[in-house]
């Protein structure tokens, strides 16, 4: 089971995506809203797994991206944007980021998506 938290200033996006993951093998323990409170819920869940949107108010997901990745290499990062700007997408993955897809998406490409980073994190 991993333990995964879902970043997104969009509540409809945060809903979205927790219906994707009801009966899977992803445990949801946090939400966020922007990269700030994502921060403090990191430090308080440690999940496995993260989606991460780019573009929200206070901390945006780049600096959440780099700031999560300075607690655990280790954390899995999957960004969610509607953002098609190559140049972000793989400062994203400069960052620490292990994937991208963009928004719209269906719950395949998110749940297939999830599960490579899932597959290829190290276990402890």
């Amino acid at each position: 089971m991993f333990k995964l938290m879902i970043v997104d200033d969009s509540s409809i996006i945060r809903n979205r995506i927790e219906r994707s993951f009801k009966a899977s093998e992803f445990e949801i323990v946090a939400t966020a809203r922007d990269g700030v409170e994502a921060l403090e819920k990191f430090k308080e869940f440690r999940p496995d797994l993260i989606t991460m949107d780019l573009t929200m108010p206070g901390m945006d997901g780049l600096s959440c991206i780099q700031a999560i990745y300075e607690l655990d290499p280790t954390a899995g990062i999957l960004v969610v944007s509607a953002l098609s700007d190559k140049m972000t997408g793989l400062l994203a993955l400069e960052y620490g980021a292990q994937g991208f897809i963009y928004k719209p998406f269906t719950d395949e490409q998110l749940i297939e998506a999830l599960t490579k980073i899932a597959e290829q994190k190290p276990t402890v």
